[in-house]
């Protein structure tokens, strides 16, 4: 069982109970609004999903690990968060997907801020990246908020629930990251 911890959260394996809150928040049209999925999100491809997540291992290049996000103080599944490991074993990509009931408390930024210890303190990472719809604001900013900078907008690059989506691509280095976090570059780059 994959299990990272933080302050108010819980990042850990998919299991059969997060099945109805999973269904709920991914039915969301707002939180939905800039993901790839249609609503009502549909019972098998959620059932489909959970199985998937259940078995999946962590940290195998060229494959994405979904993570259940829960609240410690009420376990209750508020949402999921992901990595990609690239080919190369040596960078990632991460998403974020919270239910609206708890959007704008800090949860996302505490969530990514313990993947992305994760992702640099255990697998000694060079780099994360992450993509934001540049009409998401919120996604965006939390992205300037992690420390991570803006390399490029990728302009009408993804045909996204019947438009034309332009997105954000942002990216922090490991170093960028230690120095953020510690006030100082560990040996070793």
């Amino acid at each position: 069982m994959f299990r990272l911890e933080s302050p108010r959260l819980v990042l850990r394996t998919f299991e059969d109970r997060d099945l109805e809150a999973f269904i709920r928040y991914r039915s969301d049209p707002e939180v939905a609004r800039y993901q790839s999925w249609e609503v009502p999100y549909p019972r098998d491809k959620a059932m489909e999903f959970l199985e998937r997540a259940k078995s999946a291992v962590p940290a195998v290049p060229g494959e994405w690990y979904q993570m259940a996000l829960e609240r410690k103080d009420n376990g209750e599944m508020i949402g999921d968060c992901a990595f990609y490991l690239l080919p190369d074993g040596q960078q990632a990509e991460m998403t974020i997907t919270l239910s609206r009931a708890h959007q704008g408390q800090g949860l996302a930024r505490e969530a990514l801020e313990r993947l992305l210890e994760y992702l640099f303190g255990e697998l000694k990472l060079h780099r994360v990246r992450a993509n934001a719809d540049v009409e998401n604001h919120p996604s965006w900013q939390l992205m300037v908020r992690l420390g991570m900078r803006l390399e490029g907008t990728f302009v009408q690059s993804l045909w996204l629930k019947g438009h034309w989506a332009s997105e954000y691509a942002y990216a922090i280095l490991r170093e960028e990251w230690e120095e953020k976090r510690h006030g100082t570059v560990q040996p070793g780059g």
